[in-house]
């Protein structure tokens, strides 16, 4: 049959009163209008009649309709398609269809109901026939879902055909109130959370600055620390180094608790921490505490709570971070795979910016002989995996010692001197640099 123009019972346009309509019989259609839109040209025809003879009209029933309804007809299940995708395009989208099961010659009310779904999954469906086409198992299997379907046997029953009307408009409201809210619940909670984070590595932070201001000569060291921590975790995530599994969320909890990798200073005397020169053996045993002493303050805050899962990382961080994978770092000897790849990440991001900045008892060393130095100790000090990453992303290190090290004019012929040489002599072993790795001394492990 072939289709004809839009039918509107009124011109205003309604947030949750539109109806769709979709059978080949176009008695059908009469029929939905004569019932769903019965009572508005009832009040039509009163007002008409007050106006023309000066009575008063009946006045309402007692629970009349809330929601005026506008009918629009399709006569095929594409045509039908067509309006709701037209419908959602000017973002005036119905409240609920009646499909027919029969529509020869296109898609049937099961084709129909799929199609529509697939772009309008929100939209509750009314499936009317006079036969007994699909069982109701069949319906379900075919459609795959049932929470937004009903069916209506005709020939309707006006009543029946107006409170199912009525029912899942309300239905359509229901669910779009209900998304509503939780959207904007949701955008709470986000906003809650951003804020919660933000707190908690403003704190981070500050203690970890804290703790790195008895050194003035630090700098930007805890935003370098984490720089070079995420460059090494993404590199080694997106490669998939020897299988290391890291996700987005590992990465960002290793990255965030590498703030606090030497909190434990904060225990360790000045005449210590902050000597010119080499550290006695004694002085050195000394030292060496700031790693226990920082996990195990980080390590009792982190039992006090049952959600402070950085606490942990960043306890395990500061324990273990100078442990060397051939099993002689401290404080505990651990050795390969048995040290946390979180503190094997930190511990080479740590000894690259320790070596390439400037301290109270050491000159900075360039970039391109820090490189030289841990990739000799691949195997050794470092995990070659990670050290394999620290290769592979090398010039992001680069780049960003480079940026970061430019406020003094030594650091910074040091640095235009590294980018000029920044490929040469790679393959040299560490035998060939003895006055670098003198001179690196045990500031390595500090």
């Amino acid at each position: 049959m072939p289709s004809r123009p839009l039918e509107h019972a009124c011109a205003r346009n309604y947030d949750n009163g539109r109806i769709l309509t979709i059978d080949d019989n176009a008695s059908i259609h009469e029929d939905y209008r004569k019932v769903l839109l019965q009572r508005q040209a009832n009040t039509q025809l009163d007002e008409a009649e007050s106006l023309l003879f000066g009575v008063e009209s009946a006045p309402p029933s007692a629970t009349p309709p809330s929601t005026e309804y506008q009918v629009d007809s399709a006569f095929q299940g594409e045509q039908g398609l067509d309006l709701v995708k037209k419908s959602l395009a000017a973002g005036t989208p119905y409240a609920v269809a009646f499909v027919d099961v029969r529509m020869p010659p296109g898609w049937d009310g099961i084709e129909t109901v799929q199609r529509i779904w697939e772009i309008d999954p929100d939209l509750p469906v009314v499936l009317c026939t006079a036969y007994a086409d699909y069982s109701w198992d069949e319906i379900r299997t075919k459609l795959n879902r049932t929470d937004q379907l009903l069916i209506l046997k005709k020939p309707f029953d006006p009543i029946e055909l107006q409170q199912v009307a009525a029912s899942q408009i309300a239905r359509w409201h229901l669910n779009k109130t209900s998304r509503r809210t939780q959207e904007e619940l949701e955008e709470i909670v986000e906003s809650r959370t951003r804020e919660i984070a933000m707190t908690r590595d403003l704190v981070f932070f500050t203690l970890a600055r804290l703790a790195e201001s008895r050194d003035p000569e630090t700098g930007e060291h805890l935003d370098r620390i984490q720089a070079y921590t995420r460059i090494l975790a993404e590199t080694v995530a997106n490669r998939k180094l020897q299988n290391y599994q890291l996700d987005q969320r590992t990465i960002d909890t290793i990255v965030r608790s590498s703030l606090l990798h030497d909190i434990g200073k904060v225990g360790i005397p000045d005449s210590i921490l902050l000597k010119p020169g080499r550290l006695t053996p004694d002085e050195f045993e000394v030292m060496k505490k700031h790693a226990e002493i920082g996990a195990e303050a980080l390590e009792d805050s982190s039992n006090k709570s049952e959600c402070c899962e950085f606490l942990g990382t960043a306890a395990e961080i500061a324990r273990y971070h100078h442990e060397r994978f051939d099993g002689s770092g401290y404080p505990s000897g651990l050795a390969g795979e048995s040290i946390p790849l979180s503190a094997r990440l930190v511990a080479v991001a740590d000894v690259f910016d320790a070596l390439t900045s400037e301290r109270v008892y050491k000159k900075a060393m360039s970039p391109q002989d820090a490189r030289v130095l841990i990739e000799s100790e691949a195997g050794k000090h470092f995990d070659p995996v990670i050290v394999a990453a620290f290769t592979r992303s090398w010039d992001q290190f680069l780049n960003l010692a480079m940026e970061s090290h430019t406020t003094s004019p030594e650091n910074q012929e040091l640095l235009e001197e590294a980018e000029t040489v920044v490929y040469a002599g790679l393959n040299q072993s560490s035998d060939s640099h003895p006055e670098t790795l003198a001179r690196v001394g045990n500031s390595i492990h500090v």
